[in-house]
């Protein structure tokens, strides 16, 4: 997986200051969206009575092309992109497309042919029906006026939630400059650089400075005249690695590759087996055909020096989710329109959760929007219910909503930090201290909510007054505004005697170092079944972390076993761990937050970034023998034990026995 060390090296090292603001304005994130009106090719269109009939639970996304983006030109010419939008958008979601551009009207019907053209391709093809060509055309709003000609205040939405820089956000572009002729204006183009998780960007490079530009045909076969330079080759006859590789060769410094006169800029990556090879060391960019460029470089006398820079734009995304609340859309890693069905999808899976928590429910405070930093994290002494009562209660859960110091995603912290909630309610029991909940954080949003069951880990909560502590595995990490909420729902007033809770809690496994020593920690666990028990689980909490050569814990695929009495093995397998949309594809739906700042896309080993860890729990109960009985645990990566020759991973790991009995 060398695209996975690549990510992991270029955006780790990124750096985005924070803003301290934390008081929401008229036209931040979470606030209530105002009507508005604007201009479409159907006529105009009113906010909220037209785009929302029927008052409608529905998201709305709106994007504005900016033609000197070549990210959103590629966005609106890859078949792919937008055959993305077409097949997989969910079927509430509603669009508003604008423009930047002066022929307003001209854009909305160029934009508005690309996505029927495209559909009617896919119609041709069987992938959809003719019926749903209309029925998602007429959830597509295509404004005709120009975003500083609207006359409503998403102009200024997009002018506060401005791009100073970023994946698919604000304009990347490449200053050429003729440097034996003063008089000789520069010529700035509009750049797409290759995929940030493959090769490095030229700015992250280069910087601010200046470089040498060589022409060199196709790029195909190698030239020594690009030693020290960055070849510029154009898009034909190989693919885009091998251009970069053999400029590679050839001592080039850099690849800027060039469209062939009247074609799109493109998306350029590894493809297939290649992205199995070690990529090329340099950084690739991407420009359109300019003939006075070309022209330039191809003089008697060429010499051309390129500068990459960024220039700072109004932002081309946001949205109203379902509840009618203005909201970001994160980062654009790259130029697909897959990453709107994504935000969608969580916005659905938003007014999912929230349907579910309106039936009647006890809910019981234990953080409320509090800074959470620094290795003790949040300490918070709660009184509880009596645990008689509790345990009436059919589902128990966890109710985390995690913020950010300020008010948008800027003010968020980097990286993805494991958050856990620990519990003691007695500080002479062996059970104090246990984990009652985890989180992984995600990367720069603020966006998430979770619950997450833990209905079989009630008898932790063993006394009248209970502390729980919430905190981070890296206690240096940058603040994050968690709020918890303990919800018991489903109350059995008069619980019969068929019915079950959970009464008893054993503490089993913790995990380590995932090394060629891991499993021999773990030895058999005998227990003898309480009289009386009715059923009896395992849970375990399960994720892994860290890196060695093979990607372990984080990206490596392992698989857990718990064996009951020698011959009953319960195992759960993280194959996703590694793969390219892990964390993506089906995911938003189930938690996720999408679209986040950093490597959010890869599958994890348990886990991923922005989402609560779900417990495992196994009923063992047809698995026992009526007195003695032992399990035992281990965990093996590619079927047998861990064996790494670098810095190894770790797993962490928190297992229990749980013991239910019906009620007397």
């Amino acid at each position: 997986m060398y695209k996975n060390k690549v990510l992991i090296k270029d955006f780790k090292q990124s750096k985005i200051s924070l803003e301290v603001a934390d008081t929401p304005g008229p036209l931040d994130p979470f606030h209530p969206a105002q009507p508005f009106i604007l201009d479409t090719l159907d006529g105009p269109v009113k906010y909220p009575s037209q785009l929302l009939p029927n008052n409608s639970n529905t998201p709305i996304i709106f994007h504005t092309f900016n033609n000197h983006s070549a990210f959103l030109e590629c966005l609106w010419t890859s078949n792919e992109s937008l055959q993305a939008l077409v097949l997989n958008s969910p079927a509430n979601v509603r669009y508003v497309f604008m423009t930047t551009g002066e022929d307003g009207h001209g854009d909305a019907v160029w934009m508005h042919g690309q996505i029927k053209s495209t559909m009617l391709d896919l119609v041709k093809t069987n992938k959809i029906k003719f019926n749903q060509v209309s029925d998602l055309l007429s959830r597509m709003f295509f404004v005709t006026t120009p975003v500083y000609e609207l006359g409503n205040y998403i102009s200024t939405v997009l002018m506060e939630w401005a791009c100073a820089g970023g994946h698919g956000c604000g304009l990347d572009q490449a200053k050429f400059t003729n440097t034996s002729s003063a008089e000789s204006a520069p010529i700035i183009l509009k750049r797409l650089d290759a995929h940030y998780d493959w090769l490095p960007s030229p700015d992250s490079i280069f910087e601010d400075q200046s470089k040498r530009v060589v022409l060199s045909h196709d790029g195909c076969t190698k030239n020594p005249h690009v030693a020290d330079a960055i070849a510029m080759v154009v898009d034909s006859n190989c693919d885009f690695y091998q251009k970069v590789n053999i400029m590679e060769q050839s001592k080039a410094i850099g690849v800027i590759v060039y469209a062939q006169p009247g074609q799109p800029v493109k998306d350029m990556d590894c493809q297939g087996d290649e992205c199995d090879l070690p990529p090329p060391s340099i950084p690739a960019t991407y420009i359109p055909y300019n003939e006075d460029l070309i022209n330039m470089l191809q003089s008697s006398d060429p010499s051309v020096n390129v500068t990459f820079q960024h220039t700072a734009s109004s932002n081309f995304y946001m949205a109203i989710d379902s509840q009618g609340l203005l909201a970001q859309m994160g980062w654009l890693l790259y130029p697909t329109f897959q990453f709107f069905v994504w935000q969608a999808e969580w916005f659905n899976f938003k007014t999912s959760l929230q349907a579910n928590m309106t039936d009647k429910a006890l809910m019981l405070p234990v953080v409320n929007a509090s800074i959470m930093q620094g290795e003790t994290g949040i300490i918070r002494t709660v009184k509880m219910p009596k645990l008689t009562e509790m345990q009436k209660y059919k589902k128990v859960e966890l109710d985390a909503y995690l913020s950010c110091p300020g008010t948008t995603d800027g003010t968020c912290p980097p990286w993805d930090h494991i958050m856990s909630l620990y519990v003691c309610c007695d500080n002479t029991s062996a059970l104090c201290g246990m984990e009652l909940g985890r989180w992984i954080t995600p990367f720069r949003r603020r966006i998430g909510h979770w619950l997450t069951n833990i209905t079989p880990l009630i008898p932790l909560l063993t006394s009248d007054t209970c502390t729980f502590t919430m905190k981070l595995d890296a206690w240096w990490a940058e603040p994050w505004k968690p709020s918890l909420n303990i919800r018991f729902s489903e109350y059995n007033r008069n619980p019969d005697a068929s019915d079950m809770y959970p009464y008893k809690i054993v503490p089993l496994f913790q995990g380590g170092t995932f090394n060629k020593s891991y499993n021999m920690q773990y030895k058999p666990i005998d227990f003898t079944v309480p009289t009386q028990v009715s059923k009896v689980e395992i849970v375990a909490i399960i994720t892994g972390h860290g890196s060695d050569e093979n990607g372990c814990g984080e990206f490596c695929p392992t698989s857990h076993h718990f064996v009951v009495n020698g011959k009953h093995e319960n195992v759960k397998n993280f194959s996703t761990a590694g793969t390219l949309l892990g964390c993506a594809m089906g995911k938003p739906i189930t938690g996720v937050e999408p679209n986040e700042h950093g490597t959010w896309l890869y599958g994890r080993n348990g886990w991923c970034n922005g989402r609560q860890v779900d417990p495992w729990v196994i009923d063992i109960t047809l698995q026992l023998d009526n007195q003695s009985n032992n399990v035992t645990y281990f965990g093996w990566y590619q079927g047998t034990d861990p064996d790494p020759k670098e810095e190894p991973g770790y797993i962490v790991m928190y297992s229990y026995l749980v013991y239910y009995k019906n009620f007397s």
